[in-house]
């Protein structure tokens, strides 16, 4: 009978995912976090002049139909600050790569001569390099060389370092120690371990990650002109502050 009553009583249970007291912290974790994005907007939007944003379409309409057909007579006047940016990306680059691989073998922890002293000073370089923006990199460099195309590809290759040598350093890192055991065991000295057993391995590795930086530093170039750094922000700043 007692069995009975189990099975009845069983078949009768309802199955529920939570319990009321989660059901319940479920409701305030919602609440909370509604009211949370509802602040947020009214923060974001407190001092939007929102008869600008209702005329949005017609201002856009407006540019559009002033940017067709294009003006081409223009076009003979960037030639010049695209040679330079183009320089600005690609020396800059150079430059950055050629002062990250040095940087790279001092970060990584197999090729580092000294853990505690060498190692760290590669990472805070890294570091710093990847902390600052190119543009405040230019900043200081006009401020310290004067306007023009230097000052835009040292802040490049200063940005260039960071990027560049933390992808070197976590490829040196993962490199196979076979080769290196090889060479070492000719007795060979550090050098030539580095330059015939490590960097042929992380070779391939270093060519792509500084063609992925030139590309990035393309982009990065064509604003600095807005510093005074050279290159086609010239031009950009000077249509920004004549809104053309």
């Amino acid at each position: 009978m007692s069995n009975v009553i189990n099975l009845n009583s069983l078949a009768t249970a309802k199955w529920n995912k939570r319990t009321p007291i989660q059901n319940a912290a479920v409701f305030m974790i919602w609440f909370i976090s509604i009211a949370f994005v509802v602040w947020c907007f009214q923060v974001m939007t407190k001092d939007t002049i929102w008869a600008f944003i209702y005329d949005a379409p017609r201002q856009m309409q407006d540019i559009g139909a002033r940017m067709f057909p294009p003006n081409w007579t223009s076009i003979n006047e960037l030639w010049s600050p695209l040679w330079e940016t183009l320089n600005i990306a690609t020396l800059g680059t150079l430059l950055g790569t050629a002062m990250a691989v040095p940087v790279a073998f001092l970060a990584a922890r197999n090729t580092t001569p000294s853990s505690t002293l060498l190692r760290p000073i590669a990472l805070f370089i890294i570091v710093s390099s990847r902390s600052i923006n190119s543009l405040i990199w230019a900043l200081l460099l006009v401020s310290i060389l004067g306007p023009g195309v230097l000052a835009g590809i040292i802040a490049i290759a200063l940005r260039s370092i960071g990027f560049i040598g933390k992808l070197l350093y976590e490829s040196i890192e993962e490199i196979s120690p076979t080769a290196v055991e090889a060479i070492a065991a000719t007795g060979a000295c550090r050098p030539q371990v580095i330059a015939w057993g490590i960097f042929p391995q992380v070779a391939p590795t270093l060519a792509g990650i500084t063609v992925f930086r030139w590309d990035i530093n393309i982009r990065e170039s064509t604003v600095l002109g807005l510093v005074g750094a050279g290159g086609l922000g010239l031009k950009l700043n000077a249509a920004l502050n004549t809104l053309a």
